[in-house]
């Protein structure tokens, strides 16, 4: 499955997709936030509305009911009777059951602000409305209408109202700041991931830069490792062990090169020797093979060393895994002396094996055994003397 890059991920730094990431997960929490608190204030302020209004309400009525005075034809003779109705933010109505204003605060006189008919209509069954209205080219209205219950008859609506303007204000004025605060505080907000964005990925930019470094050839570049262990810190641990292995790496191979170049010119040299004599004039089928019998003889030698480096450089690489167990080194040479003596025969040398004192070494047994019969070997193959002659090696 293919993978896409995002719209913000592609074609930018990756300081500037930290920072665009940042300030899109904090603009989606200032907005939530602001929206919340906007919600919350306007729940707030109604319902502190809504129970004054309920307050004053219920005072009234329990005024009246207590009293039970005739017909009230002036509000003035009411809140004469009844301070708490003379409020100045609220303005009281008094309905018949029917829905007709029959006492008025007078500074509604010149409005006109009937009653509902939900008010009306649960008003008749005893129970009590709040609503919001708005009149053309006014402020908002919260009322809340009371019925008036005597000897299970409605007697008397009484509403008492209060203007939603200061409500409307107040969240006007906190749309404003929150307008203003909220872009402040995510530009702020902004600046700062940038800036703290650009010293977290310092050290990824020294470790570009030591990279550039030793894409060029310079294997001895490393990274001043933080005190502190936190992920940057462990990427430049890592990093600087990388380097190190591959210098190391780089180092068993030009030391395997030059191994290889020293131990196989010998050979070669004597292969190339060898042959260009041969071919000087022509021999005898005899001398012919003297000579592939020498070249076979070298190549057997370049196999063994090429072998020889090799095991050597999978050492070096932890590759080969080697035993460590008690070994008996007398009992060794004397195996490796029977061997020896084998190949003498066909070198007429003849192989002996002076006084042998126990000894026992940790050590692969197997390896230790491939040294001596290559040293054994070598040494056979460098003892020269007259044809017919015995010689011996000890």
């Amino acid at each position: 499955m293919s993978h896409k890059p995002s719209a913000i991920s592609s074609g930018f730094s990756l300081r500037v997709r930290l920072t665009l990431w940042y300030g899109t997960a904090l603009a989606v929490i200032l907005l939530t936030f602001a929206t919340v608190l906007y919600v919350e204030m306007d729940r707030e302020l109604k319902d502190q509305v809504d129970g004054s209004l309920e307050e004053a309400a219920k005072a009234a009525v329990h005024s009246l009911e207590q009293h039970r005075f005739g017909p009230f034809l002036q509000y003035e003779d009411l809140s004469a009777q009844f301070p708490e109705l003379a409020v100045l933010d609220k303005f009281f109505q008094i309905f018949s059951p029917t829905g007709k204003i029959t006492i008025q605060s007078p500074h509604i006189k010149n409005r006109d602000i009937p009653l509902s008919r939900t008010a009306l209509e649960t008003a008749l069954t005893g129970n009590t409305t709040l609503e919001s209205v708005r009149f053309q080219g006014d402020s908002p209205l919260r009322l809340i209408s009371i019925p008036i219950i005597y000897e299970g008859t409605l007697t008397n609506i009484v509403q008492v109202g209060t203007s939603l303007q200061p409500v409307e204000e107040t969240l006007h004025r906190l749309l404003l700041i929150l307008l203003v605060t909220v872009p402040v505080a995510l530009l702020v907000a902004l600046a700062g991931g940038w800036f703290l964005a650009g010293r977290a990925l310092r050290p990824v930019e020294t470790i570009t830069i030591a990279a550039q470094r030793i894409a060029a050839g310079d294997l001895t570049q490393r990274l001043s490792v933080p005190r502190s262990s936190d992920e940057v810190g462990r990427l430049a641990v890592t990093f600087n062990d990388m380097i190190a292995r591959l210098e190391t790496s780089f180092r068993q191979v030009r030391q395997f090169t030059t191994d290889a170049s020293h131990e196989l010119r010998t050979p070669l040299t004597v292969l190339k020797g060898e042959t260009e004599l041969a071919l000087r004039r022509p021999r005898q089928a005899e001398d012919y093979k003297l000579v592939l019998e020498s070249s076979l003889e070298e190549i057997d030698r370049m196999t063994r060393i090429v072998d020889e480096l090799l095991f050597l450089s999978r050492a070096d690489l932890g590759e080969v895994k080697m035993e460590s167990i008690p070994v008996r080194l007398d009992t060794l040479v004397e195996d490796i002396q029977r061997q020896a003596t084998l190949l003498g025969q066909e070198q007429d040398v003849q192989v002996t094996l002076g006084t042998v004192t126990p000894a026992t070494v940790q050590g692969d047994e197997l390896r230790l055994r491939e040294l001596l019969l290559n040293l054994v070997d070598n040494a056979l193959s460098n003892i020269h003397g007259p044809a017919g002659k015995s010689k011996s090696a000890s």
